[in-house]
């Protein structure tokens, strides 16, 4: 009963990640390309839902697919492997395991910084992300001072949180592919002016979009957790 409950369950959400994944993002007053579809809008439901590890493989597939249905370059499968670890994220920070989360953050926007192209990048150009870490520090350390739950903020912050410090999670594995894995070179031959563009762009294209997640995600999700709640669900998908 609980492996066909997994199963399922990881099907019905693999298939949401396909639709939102398969449809063409919305419009946006600037575009920096970092999320073609509208499949950040699955991302943090699907990890706050499902937890780090069935959510991860739920939006993996989804999103795997939906890149076939929308082909958006053989290049694209790999950046978008940031989603599911997104879904990953937010599943852990609702869960309570923080550590995994700031070790992660911390690792790759160190790796940034200590990237020389990256030194001729404007730093504000990630202020979102920025954002998301401090948001994500200042939360541990209120919750190892006063032993503070998430929840105790309320379902609808608890869930905010979550899904922006793991939509921004998958920003930074983007980012992270891009700038230290030298892909801006090897597979686009970008310049520097180029990549100043891009950041500048990405600056607003992804707030907007991280925003609008945010907002949709804190609205459908706590009734849904609470339904769910009622059932041994999350003590299935930890």
């Amino acid at each position: 009963m609980r492996k066909s409950a997994f199963v399922s369950t990881v099907a019905v959400f693999a298939a949401f990640n396909v639709i939102c994944d398969s449809l063409m993002g919305p419009p946006v007053p600037v575009e920096s390309n970092v999320w073609y579809s509208w499949g950040f809008m699955a991302t943090p439901i699907t990890g706050i839902v499902l937890g780090p590890y069935a959510g991860f493989l739920s939006n993996l597939i989804g999103v795997m697919i939906g890149h076939f249905i929308y082909f958006r370059g053989p290049y694209e499968f790999l950046f978008t492997l940031g989603a599911p670890i997104g879904a990953m994220i937010s599943g852990l920070l609702f869960r309570g395991r923080w550590k995994i989360a700031s070790i992660y953050y911390t690792v790759l926007l160190a790796i940034y910084f200590i990237t020389p192209v990256a030194w001729q990048l404007p730093v504000w150009g990630m202020w979102n992300v920025y954002l998301a870490y401090v948001v994500l520090l200042a939360a541990m350390l209120i919750i190892r001072k006063k032993s503070f739950k998430l929840e105790s903020m309320g379902l609808l912050h608890a869930i905010a949180i979550c899904a922006f410090i793991g939509l921004e999670a998958d920003v930074l594995f983007r980012i992270f592919v891009l700038i230290p894995c030298q892909t801006y070179r090897l597979f686009y031959d970008f310049n520097v002016e180029t990549l100043r563009s891009i950041w500048v762009l990405g600056a607003v294209e992804t707030s907007i979009k991280a925003t609008m997640t945010t907002i949709v995600t804190a609205i459908i999700g706590p009734p849904l957790i609470k339904t769910i709640k009622k059932t041994d669900f999350f003590s299935r998908f930890k």
